[in-house]
């Protein structure tokens, strides 16, 4: 299974994938300042603590990388059964239900650990620059940090399971368009937020979309022997 991924990364240029990540990260700070400087001169109270300036960071990361992931979904698997790429690695002795996993596994653990690491530097660098420059009236607390750090965790974990949803609407037709888009009103729909208050907010909905994006991924492929592509 492992030299299964590590063969599927090497196959795919993963590092491009870390590269546009990295790109990501910036463009979400990017974001973040500009929402906190036009706050700030329109008066709002969005960013009036750091409570909110870190949920809506956990919120916009989650986001982006929901859709990445789509992204990683058509390429590794939607764009392969699209143009029958599939049937040359289906031609190796290799399990197929093992070959269609490491694909998942890397979608998923790729969103989870660039959800972890970009939200650890987007909040570092955000809270750094609000820090020296006075941008939040809020006191950034050791304490504050210590209790988001179970909160990210949890919200990585699901988030790289909803991840798996539009996978189903990309199977329908091998259609990555339908991939892509469906990741997008997955993320507006639970993501839009509303007097700081978006549907992810629900334990029990991100546990539900979890909990459907890994059904998804094994229903999608649970007779994946049987297939003729």
């Amino acid at each position: 299974m492992l030299n299964l991924m590590r063969l599927e990364m090497k196959k795919y240029h993963i590092g491009s994938y870390i590269k546009r990540a990295i790109f990501a990260n910036f463009v979400i700070l990017g974001i973040m300042f500009m929402l906190l400087f036009i706050t700030k001169i329109e008066g709002d109270l969005t960013f009036d603590n750091y409570q909110m300036a870190l949920g809506i960071i956990d919120s916009a990361v989650r986001a982006v990388f929901i859709i990445f992931a789509s992204a990683l979904i058509a390429k590794l698997i939607i764009g392969e059964f699209k143009y029958k790429t599939i049937t040359v690695a289906f031609m190796y002795p290799i399990n197929r239900k093992k070959l269609i996993a490491s694909k998942l596994a890397i979608v998923v653990l790729f969103t989870f650990s660039a959800i972890i690491i970009s939200t650890a530097f987007v909040t570092a660098i955000f809270c750094a620059v609000s820090e020296n420059f006075q941008l939040v009236s809020d006191t950034l607390t050791s304490s504050l940090i210590i209790q988001r750090i179970p909160v990210v965790i949890m919200n990585a974990v699901a988030a790289s399971c909803i991840a798996l949803i539009p996978l189903y609407f990309g199977m329908r037709k091998y259609s990555i368009p339908a991939t892509i888009i469906s990741s997008i009103l997955i993320v507006a729909a639970v993501s839009s937020n509303t007097g700081n208050f978006t549907l992810y907010d629900i334990i029990i909905i991100p546990i539900t979309l979890a909990i459907i994006g890994i059904s998804v991924a094994y229903l999608s492929f649970r007779n994946i022997e049987k297939i003729d592509i």
